[in-house]
Order: C-alpha cells, then sequence, then structure tokens
C-alpha cells in the first residue's frame, strides 16, 4: 500500500499566508488608537493630556478666560488652568526672567513678536476696539475724542508701554489731539478701575472692558475711521513642561467652541 501524503507543510504555508495578510491591517488599525489626534489636536476620546497649566493672559482677557477655563476643564477632565493676568508688558517680563508658565497671550503682536525666542508660533485668536468709558450716566456728556482734551475733566490713559495705552497715543496722535492724563495705568483694568471709582472722569479702554461693568461706566463709541484694532495672540512657551497639552490648550482657542465665547463676550473674529 502507498503512504499517504502528508499536508502539513500546505496548511502551515496557509497560516503563514494569513498571518501575513493580517499584519498590514493591524498596522492600519493601530492608526485609530489612542495616539491619533483629531483635528482638535486632542485624542480620539476629545481630551488633551492632562496637566496643570499655568496661563499668562493680558488684563483684558480676564473675565472672558474665567468661561473659557470652566469649558475647557469640562471638556478635559484631569486638566487645570490657571490663569495669570497682568498687562502684556508685564507678562512679557515675566517670561523673560523664567517665571514657570506653560502660554501667553497677549493684547498686542509686538509684544509677542518681541518673544520669539521664548514662544512657538503664535496665533492671533481674537481681535478687539478702543470706547471711551465714562462714570456711569456720562455726567460730562462726553461724546468724542477731542471732548477729552478739556482742562477740565480728569482723564485716565494707560501707560504708552501698555499695549491699550500705545492703542490709545496712537488714535490721539492720529487725530493731533493732546490729552494730559492725571495718571497712567499699567493695565487695561487699572483704567477702568480708576472710572469705576470715580477717581477719573473718563479713559481710553477696550471694548470688551467697559462691556463687563455696565452698572458702573458708560461705553462712549469711537468711530471705526478714528479707532484702532488690537490683536491678541496666543502661543505656547518654550519653558513649559507640558507642552503637549499646552500646544492642544492654545489650539483650542481657534476651535469655533472657543470663538463662540470670544465673541459672545464681544472680542472679534480673528
Amino acid at each position: 500500500m502507498s503512504p499517504i501524503p502528508s499536508v502539513r507543510p500546505a496548511r502551515t504555508a496557509a497560516a503563514v499566508a494569513a498571518v501575513a495578510l493580517l499584519l498590514p491591517l493591524a498596522a492600519c488599525g493601530s492608526d485609530d488608537g489612542d495616539s491619533k489626534k483629531d483635528k482638535d489636536g486632542v485624542g480620539k476620546a476629545g481630551a488633551a493630556p492632562k496637566a496643570d497649566l499655568t496661563v499668562l493672559a493680558a488684563a483684558s482677557l480676564t473675565d472672558v478666560f474665567k468661561s473659557l477655563e470652566k469649558t475647557y476643564e469640562e471638556k478635559n477632565p484631569g486638566t487645570k488652568l490657571t490663569f495669570s493676568f497682568a498687562g502684556s508688558q508685564e507678562l512679557a517680563a515675566q517670561v523673560k526672567q523664567g517665571s514657570p508658565a506653560d502660554a501667553l497671550v497677549t493684547a498686542d503682536t509686538k509684544t509677542m513678536d518681541g518673544l520669539k525666542s521664548d514662544t512657538g508660533t503664535p496665533a492671533v485668536i481674537a481681535k478687539n476696539r478702543l470706547v471711551i468709558a465714562t462714570r456711569e450716566g456720562n455726567p460730562k456728556k462726553i461724546k468724542s475724542l477731542k471732548d477729552l482734551t478739556d482742562s477740565g475733566l480728569k482723564v485716565v490713559l494707560a501707560a504708552p508701554e501698555v499695549p491699550v495705552g500705545r492703542y490709545s497715543k496712537q488714535v490721539l496722535d492720529a487725530q493731533k489731539l493732546k490729552v494730559e492724563p492725571v495718571s497712567q495705568e499699567t493695565s487695561v483694568r487699572g483704567v477702568l478701575s480708576k472710572v469705576e471709582l470715580g477717581e477719573a472722569d473718563a479713559g481710553i479702554v477696550y471694548k470688551t472692558d467697559a462691556a463687563v461693568s455696565p452698572d458702573k461706566v458708560d461705553a462712549v463709541a469711537i468711530p471705526d475711521a478714528q479707532n484702532a484694532v488690537a490683536s491678541y495672540p496666543a502661543a505656547t512657551l518654550a519653558q513649559s513642561g507640558h507642552k503637549e497639552a499646552a500646544d492642544a490648550f492654545v489650539k483650542w482657542l481657534s476651535t469655533p467652541e472657543a470663538q463662540k465665547i470670544l465673541r459672545d463676550a464681544g472680542f472679534q473674529k480673528p
């Protein structure tokens, strides 16, 4: 009787071929794993890397960033945002001094441009315009920039090195108007506070700052042709110890979700 032929080699070859076919599929499947980033720069589950982030932000962002903080932390469990608000020039000084922080948002591109070696590539997330803030009810009947030249008025401005102070000087100079302020503040919130407390009759602030205190100040519009546009760039700091998480937050600021919060607060589109 002839021996029965063995079929083991054929089965083995088929098994090897099947494994070979499955390997590329497994490799493709790994692209959809936890490491994949979606269009918002976060993981497939929609959450950014967990981290405690410190963000240096322009004083005029104080109120809106509190709303952004709540939304971002709810969207990214395990992430904690801590904001430090001040005039952009003060924030720049902190960065130069190596103050521990992860991201920076200024109220002008000039300040950010001066920190190129300390930041990633910045992206403008919002814009703003100036208004004249007066005491509630506008008792001095201020209607225009020209009215601020009245020597009988107590006018407060931000210092020239502060973005809002530089914008204020720009619009006043363009109209050939000379205003003698009773004080020069280190941030836009300092200007607003002086008007709120009745220590000044008027001051030049951002539109969004006047909007947060409607029961204490009135806002007198400045025509677009006489106004200045403030741009707010955001960037990750090179010194950040949580670069991936900081990058995710900075990128999120340009998403529709964050942009809606900024628009609702009165900021303009980038």
